[in-house]
């Protein structure tokens, strides 16, 4: 089975550099589809071997263009489909679809031996920094040994994967008119928040700044807050309980949407997963 995977990006080489190793390395460069949004944007060398594209830029404000994002991205979708790839992943260039090492295989034998009618998620885990404890986030060593709590997210249980043509909506967090699934051992890493130092640069970023962008920023540092604040429990218990609770649940304004009752669980990341990312 041909698997793709997509992103669309906007002056963030840092996390893109590491999304290109990472699921070139499980499904091949040839397979890889990245769109920079906006002509002033260049291709970095990094990405040889992929299919790029740089586009005309999408909306001109955090809302015009998130939506914009995915409508266009949902439509380079369905086009892939057209091309023979029988599932395609969609994320942000800071997501990382991880299989827990204790299953034994790979992210590609992993979704073959899946049967996904529409889509497929996994549990969300948004990682934070430990203020005293974890460093500055660096390009060279894997994300993994340089970052250890997460807090379980569902912010970030996307349907990532998709089976067939569908409509995603904004920031890949549903899939408009269908419900969602939660694989048993995936997760998907969100590396975006991490670092308060990368934090801060985004902050002083004038062009996130002028689409609206900086109270989100801010909301979404509070990540940080919690692994430095919050005690850190048992990953493979946690992580049990909060699929069932988000696999039950739903958000009260969107039915497709997971819910965990508003609790906030941080979890320290096994030494198992160290070596993935």
């Amino acid at each position: 089975m041909k698997i793709a995977a997509l992103t669309m990006v906007r002056n963030d080489d840092f996390h893109l550099r590491k999304w290109v190793e990472y699921y070139g390395k499980q499904f091949g460069r040839e397979n890889l589809f990245i769109y920079f949004d906006g002509l002033d944007q260049s291709v970095p060398d990094f990405c040889a071997g992929t299919n790029c594209s740089i586009q005309a830029k999408v909306g001109s404000d955090m809302v015009s263009s998130d939506k914009g994002r995915i409508k266009f991205l949902s439509a380079k979708a369905a086009e892939l489909f057209d091309r023979g790839y029988g599932l395609i992943i969609g994320t942000d260039a800071d997501e990382f679809l991880v299989v827990d090492p204790l299953l034994g295989m790979s992210l590609p034998e992993y979704l073959a031996g899946q049967r996904i009618k529409t889509s497929l998620s996994g549990l969300g885990l948004d990682f934070g920094q430990k203020i005293g404890e974890e460093g500055d986030l660096r390009e060279e060593g894997s994300f993994l040994s340089q970052r250890s709590y997460a807090q379980i997210g569902t912010r970030y249980t996307k349907p990532s994967i998709i089976a067939r043509p569908c409509v995603w909506g904004s920031g890949f967090h549903r899939v408009k008119g269908h419900n969602f699934h939660i694989g048993k051992g995936l997760y998907l890493m969100h590396f975006g928040y991490c670092d308060r130092k990368k934090l801060q640069e985004r902050m002083e970023d004038q062009d996130r700044l002028r689409q609206g962008w900086g109270r989100h920023i801010t909301k979404r540092s509070r990540t940080i807050c919690y692994a430095t604040e919050l005690p850190a429990r048992d990953f493979d218990r946690w992580t049990r309980i909060s699929r069932l609770l988000q696999t039950v649940f739903r958000q009260p304004h969107a039915w497709n949407k997971p819910s965990m009752l508003e609790l906030k669980i941080v979890v320290r990341i096994p030494e198992r997963f160290k070596s993935l990312l």
